[in-house]
Parts: structure tokens; sequence; C-alpha cells
């Protein structure tokens, strides 16, 4: 029995504009996407990140990546006030609750304002890399932000299939990438969660 591919190209996305929250995270998607067609434009956009110092350290992973590949790389502002503001009162949910999906909405719908302003009609995101972020949450903010902003559609696609975990933790190794310890913000850092995105 034919094994199928765990990832398809939607039709008509040849431009994509990949949310990332990091170079670790990105690298082997954006590899995927350049050997298959897909042209990527990567958009950082992660208020959620905390302290600032981390944030930068991302960014400039992010940059430096994109750069090399010779692909476009958006970044957008971190205001950290307007997260804390969206997140207010769930401070302390657990990793994988109510917070987090709240901070994947804000995310993906920035990410699909974004992509109809740059013409782009797909979107999709990093964050459905991680082992440890929940593919549900992560969908339900795409296909939110998607009904949301006319003119989006979403890729929802489980970026952890295709030996695409494996490529990232080699890439990771190859271009020497920083590789942050927790999610991203104080909250997640607070609750011990020190295991890599």
């Amino acid at each position: 029995m034919k094994k199928t591919n765990p990832i398809e190209v939607p039709e008509g996305a040849e431009r994509v504009l990949l949310h990332a929250c990091c170079a670790p995270c990105s690298s082997a998607i954006v590899e995927w996407m350049l050997a298959n067609g897909v042209q990527p434009t990567i958009y950082y956009y992660n208020p959620n990140i905390y302290p600032r110092e981390e944030y930068e350290i991302r960014k400039a992973e992010s940059k430096r990546h994109a750069e090399s590949l010779g692909i476009e790389w958006i970044d957008d502002d971190w205001n950290h006030e307007a997260w804390l503001d969206c997140v207010h009162g769930l401070e302390e949910e657990p990793e994988r609750g109510g917070r987090c999906q709240r901070c994947f909405d804000m995310r993906l719908i920035a990410a699909a304002r974004k992509a109809v302003e740059l013409g782009i009609g797909w979107f999709t995101t990093t964050l459905a890399s991680s082992r440890w972020k929940r593919l549900d949450q992560i969908e339900a903010a795409g296909k939110a932000a998607e009904a949301a902003v006319e003119g989006t559609r979403f890729w929802a696609q489980n970026w952890r299939k295709g030996g695409l975990q494996e490529r990232r933790n080699e890439l990771l190794r190859e271009y020497g990438f920083y590789n942050q310890l927790y999610c991203g913000c104080e909250f997640s850092q607070a609750s011990g969660n020190t295991r890599n995105s």
C-alpha cells in the first residue's frame, strides 16, 4: 500500500505568508515549501515573547535565516502591552489552555490581515510545528482568522509530519540557531515550561 504524503500544497497556494515564531521552527517548513513550488514570505509577529531581549534574539535569528535564503522577511511591532491586554484574566491558565488560544487568535488574525495587505491569499503558521502546542487550538485560530479577514485562506497543516521535525533538528545544528527553552511569554516561563518550542 502506497504511503500518502502527509503534506500537500493546497490548490492555488503558490505564495504563502508564513507566520513564524522562531528560526528553528520555520527552517524545515521553509525548506519544504521552496522544494515544493511554494514561495513563502516570513512574517515575524510575536508580541507574546518576553522579555524584550528574548524577542530581539529570536527576531535576529529569524531574519538571518530568511536573508540566507533570499526570501522576504517582515517584522511587525513588539507590542507586549497589547498582548497582555489580550490575555488579561487568563494569566493563571495552564499551558495549552485559554491563554494560549487567545494568543494564537491574536497572532493569526494579524497574519491574515498582513496576507491581504501583501496580496497573498494563503497563510499558515509555524506554531503547528511544535509538539508542545495543541493543533486543534492552532487550527481553530487560523480558521477564525480566515473567516474574519475576507480574501484569505488558512493552510491548516501539521508541520511535524513528513520528517520535518527531524529536519528541524538537523537545520538547528547546521545553522547554529539560538534555540529557546520556553514558549515565549512570562507565564509559560514561570510555569516551568522549559522545553524547546
